[in-house]
């Protein structure tokens, strides 16, 4: 069984994530995570070398995942919309090709919160321009050794790419083989059939993985099948890392934006420390076969 490095999310510690910000590689670190996933919120506030640099001091990897608010929307009817998008993605894929990160991450398609009744024309269109904008910005990442990891999201927080059926097609249609998927337990746990089935169906181009419980919360405190989840990752050879991402209402911004109006963990310390103590025991003793 593989062994994978787990990571934990800015948004468990600090949004928006700042160069002020690069101490918590140290508490991470400490916990026991090897991958540190930075969210370019805010480009502005953020730049490659205090990254490196706690990089560096920590031993960590960095890993890095984009933020797509109504000012990055790559799928917009408005083409300086979807310009500006693209130009946001570019953005973040010179900061993962400055710090090392194999990937940018995240729902790139279109503005977290879009969730619209569209006739199948309207909805084709949308498709299209996403299409269109994601093309553009794999070439650029191709150039710099980078893939996109296009992350389905659950139907609440988009009407674009809810199922890792949807997300194959939108890589299909780009044409780029640096365009893949990243699945996340929450979001599947809402939207797939079975997320065994449904990662399968993602083979190779699972480019990475984020988990958290069924509400959100700490791994292993609710309903997930983790082991169907493991066993899957192990079924298509995954060997990238599993990045905790959650949320608590402290953050209001971000509660807001995936309506999290309670705390689904006693606390961000308490939701690091029990979801990595999970997620490593849950691997160890599969790799012992218990």
């Amino acid at each position: 069984m593989t062994t994978r490095p787990i990571g934990i999310s800015s948004f468990v510690l600090a949004s928006p994530f700042t160069d002020e910000d690069t101490h918590y590689f140290e508490y991470a670190r400490d916990i026991g995570f090897e991958v540190f996933e930075v969210c370019v919120e805010d480009p502005a506030v953020l730049s490659a070398g205090p990254l490196i640099e706690a990089a560096a001091r920590t031993g960590m990897q960095v890993s890095v995942c984009g933020a797509f608010g109504p000012d990055r929307d790559v799928s917009h009817e408005d083409a300086a919309r979807r310009a500006q998008g693209v130009r946001y993605l570019e953005g973040c894929i010179d900061l993962a090709a400055a710090v090392g990160s194999p990937h940018v991450a995240g729902p790139m398609y279109s503005a977290t919160g879009k969730a619209r009744l569209l006739p199948p024309e309207e909805r084709d269109q949308q498709r299209a321009w996403a299409v269109e904008s994601l093309r553009q910005a794999a070439d650029y990442a191709g150039e710099r050794g980078v893939r996109l990891a296009i992350e389905p999201l659950n139907r609440f927080e988009t009407d674009l790419v809810n199922t890792v059926e949807q997300g194959l097609d939108l890589c299909r249609r780009t044409g780029r083989d640096n365009v893949g998927l990243m699945l996340d337990t929450f979001h599947m746990n809402i939207e797939e059939k079975s997320i065994s089935a449904a990662m399968a169906m993602a083979g190779d181009r699972l480019f990475h993985m984020q988990v958290a419980e069924n509400d959100r919360g700490t791994p292993g405190s609710g309903h997930v099948p983790w082991e169907e989840v493991f066993e899957a990752l192990d079924a298509v050879g995954y060997s990238g890392s599993i990045v905790i991402e959650s949320f608590l209402p402290t953050v209001a911004e971000i509660a807001r934006a995936v309506s999290l109006w309670r705390p689904v963990a006693p606390s961000m310390d308490a939701l690091a420390r029990d979801g990595y103590a999970f997620v490593r025991a849950f691997q160890e003793k599969r790799s012992v076969g218990v």
